[in-house]
């Protein structure tokens, strides 16, 4: 009885306690703060419908210009390196012209508005003249300028975040969803376009468009939202690119950029051709990895909070090199599927993951490093292409993709390997 008698004389010391309005202060202080981030999101929104209108006009484009160039012009396959190649030239120097200017504390409104401008430029130039020069005047120096829209976007998000207080991670698992959302939508929009209403329709709904992005970029995009100037000092050690860790991570993202890209590549023509499905196939198999894409790119902030960017990296690099190996073994259609579900699981948590790795070695230049981020990737995207031609014609399309999964065991290996003493911050900057 008299332990009883304590325990309640304790219990009720500790509820008279000044403890207690703390306590119920602090418990909502935590509701208010859980809530400001999702209204905070919320105001986002037209700033992610810019995002999302700018990366289905590229999407349309990207992957319709191949075809275009060989069934709508009649010209050979070689020819669609020589777009391929001075687009993806002019893209990777305006990238990193544009990161400069907006770590240099110039605004990104008019570099967006330079972005669009071109993009309408080039479609309405081969609405109305459907020719190859046009490709190689209009197009590569239109479409060429247009690339640097998403990543300018993204150096604008990660001003974005920091006004707003939100967690960098976060908004990055927002946008990049928002282009994975994209580019379920374009390619497939630009394919249906040109089966149903011709080849040349897809410019002139890709100028259609484009008004309405530009609609969107006038009455959205912040015009004053700016990166801090830096000083002098600060200006002249990132000129001697004294940043080795942010040149560490662009390699990891060029070694697992380059397995996806391989894969990629090869897969559509390995279904078809090598496996025997049918023709629709690898578009089922885009749209599955796509929508599972987008499910774990909105699960990577809580795997960032929980176990930092490193760890989950790892994790996600051994899985790349599982999923690769099974993809290369497929053999029917319910295999086909659930590979396609894996790599969607994969890489939908590297797109998010990778570009806040990045991101966090960026030091007090954001915009570069995201630029660096997005010319890893082009680059990455170029160099497979001849790379999947070649090894293809000497021993097939799984060939291929069995050495994109050796690409991806390396990447996981240079990251394993990397020092640890490269500070990872995983949210924006007070």
């Amino acid at each position: 009885m008299t332990l009883r008698r304590r325990l309640r004389q304790q219990q009720t010391l500790w509820l008279l306690s000044p403890i207690v309005p703390c306590h119920r202060k602090d418990l909502r202080s935590s509701r208010h703060s859980v809530s400001m981030p999702r209204l905070q999101i919320y105001a986002l929104v037209p700033f992610l419908l810019l995002l999302f209108v700018g990366t289905v006009c590229g999407a349309m484009i990207v992957p319709f210009m191949g075809f275009f160039i060989v069934g709508g012009l009649g010209y050979p396959p070689w020819t669609i390196s020589i777009y391929a190649g001075a687009l993806s030239c002019l893209a990777i120097i305006v990238n990193r012209q544009f990161a400069r200017l907006i770590d240099g504390g110039e605004s990104a409104f008019p570099l967006i508005g330079i972005a669009l401008g071109g993009y309408l430029v080039a479609s309405l130039a081969l609405s109305v003249i459907p020719a190859f020069w046009t490709v190689l005047t209009f197009g590569v120096v239109g479409f060429g300028l247009s690339a640097s829209a998403v990543s300018t976007m993204f150096s604008l998000g990660a001003r974005l975040a920091e006004q707003h207080e939100i967690e960098r991670s976060r908004l990055n698992a927002f946008m990049r969803a928002t282009t994975s959302t994209a580019w379920m939508v374009g390619p497939a929009v630009s394919f249906l376009i040109a089966d149903q209403l011709g080849k040349f329709a897809v410019f002139r709904l890709g100028a259609t468009l484009a008004v309405i992005w530009l609609a969107l970029w006038w009455w959205v995009a912040p015009r004053d939202a700016t990166a801090d100037s830096k000083d002098k000092a600060a200006k002249d050690r990132d000129e001697d690119g004294a940043n080795p860790g942010l040149w560490f991570a662009a390699t990891f993202v060029f070694c697992l950029s380059s397995a996806h890209s391989l894969t990629f590549s090869a897969l559509p023509l390995f279904y078809v051709q090598e496996v025997g499905l049918p023709g629709y196939a690898p578009g089922i198999a885009f749209s599955v990895k796509t929508f599972v894409e987008v499910l774990a790119i909105f699960s990577t902030p809580i795997l960032i909070a929980r176990f930092g960017i490193r760890t989950p990296l790892i994790a996600t690099s051994l899985f790349a090199v599982v999923t690769i190996h099974i993809l290369a073994l497929v053999q029917t259609y319910p295999q086909m599927l659930a590979g396609a579900a894996m790599e969607g699981l994969y890489y939908g948590f590297y797109a998010s993951l990778g570009i806040s790795f990045v991101q966090s070695h960026a030091e007090d230049r954001p915009a570069r490093a995201t630029a660096i981020y997005w010319n890893t990737l082009m680059i990455s995207g170029i160099l497979a292409g001849p790379a999947v031609g070649l090894i293809a014609q000497a021993y097939g399309f799984r060939t291929v993709i069995q050495i994109a999964s050796l690409v991806a065991l390396f990447a996981a290996a240079v990251l394993f390997l990397s020092p640890r003493q490269f500070k990872v911050s995983t949210s924006s900057p007070p």
